[in-house]
């Protein structure tokens, strides 16, 4: 009777001892799996309160950017530059052009108020439309009117009158250095290049003190850096800086011989004329300098 007793607890004993080793068993693969699953979309929840994140997020091999993509974007800051470099050329030659016009328009003011004033005087200064008056130089030897009948014997020859000189005008007309550098604007601006810089380099030699000759050294190393001729342009650039600071157009050498710079293969030169640009003048650089700094330092990966 005792054996059968103690089988019987046996099986009751270990169908009890059951359920607390399988709680004890370490959780399979799957529910592992699961388990993490569930805190990564309670994390989601926090970081992305208003919606999933995409499917792909954080998993996605493919590269921010193409080399095609890269090559379209460069290609198109070489557009934007260049565009850039034809706003600033058009906006001095259309400067140069306003400029002289004014001068114009001015030279023909004078010349209308001078004529208008002769005619208020009564001098018979009316132009070169003729006399308004009969002179002595009229009348023959006779003593008639020599283009007509009627008959002056007894008539005598009008007095001179004083000629009242017109004013002059206080804006000067384009001459001098002003007219000696336009004429050379004027040849680089028809791609002559040769020719512009042999006419700058005479004004410079017949003004060697005017205010222009910074503009006409700077110029002359436009001309060589448009011709092709890179290292001349990039030490006539570097002279004008050098030996004008001061000069109206010290700056745009300062940019320019960064542009002869990167045409040579130099970035970190362009670099360092770029910087001592900045460095000098800051801002009072003009305002086209300013636009195209950014642009030419970040194609020299300044």
């Amino acid at each position: 009777m005792r054996l059968p007793l103690l089988a019987t607890f046996a099986a009751v004993t270990a169908l009890a001892l059951t359920p607390a080793a399988a709680q004890r068993r370490p959780p399979s693969p799957e529910e592992r799996i699961e388990r993490l699953e569930k805190q990564l979309r309670q994390v989601q929840r926090s970081v992305f309160p208003k919606g999933q994140p995409a499917d792909t997020a954080g998993f996605t091999d493919d590269p921010a950017a193409t080399q095609v993509q890269a090559n379209q974007l460069s290609s198109r800051l070489d557009a934007i530059e260049q565009q850039m470099a034809q706003i600033v050329r058009s906006s001095e030659e259309n400067g140069n052009r306003l400029a002289t016009m004014e001068a114009e328009l001015a030279r023909l003011r004078a010349d209308q108020d001078r004529r208008l004033r002769a005619i208020e005087s009564g001098s018979g200064d009316a132009g070169p439309g003729g006399s308004t008056t009969v002179d002595a130089a009229d009348f023959d030897k006779s003593g008639a009117v020599s283009s007509g009948s009627i008959v002056a014997d007894n008539f005598p020859p009008p007095a001179p009158r004083p000629r009242v000189e017109a004013p002059r005008s206080t804006v000067p007309a384009l001459e001098g250095a002003e007219a000696a550098y336009d004429a050379g604007f004027r040849l680089w601006e028809a791609k002559k290049y040769d020719q512009a810089i042999t006419s700058l380099r005479r004004m410079i030699a017949s003004y060697p003190d005017d205010r222009r000759v910074s503009w006409a050294n700077n110029l002359i190393g436009r001309s060589l850096l448009d011709k092709g001729q890179y290292r001349l342009a990039a030490e006539a650039l570097l002279a004008n800086y050098r030996g004008n600071k001061a000069g109206e157009r010290a700056p745009d050498s300062l940019y320019y011989l960064g542009q002869a710079s990167m045409k040579l293969g130099q970035p970190a030169q362009a670099c360092k004329a770029y910087a001592e640009l900045e460095n000098v003048f800051g801002s009072k650089m003009r305002a086209a300098l300013r636009t195209l700094l950014p642009a030419a330092r970040a194609e020299a990966k300044c």
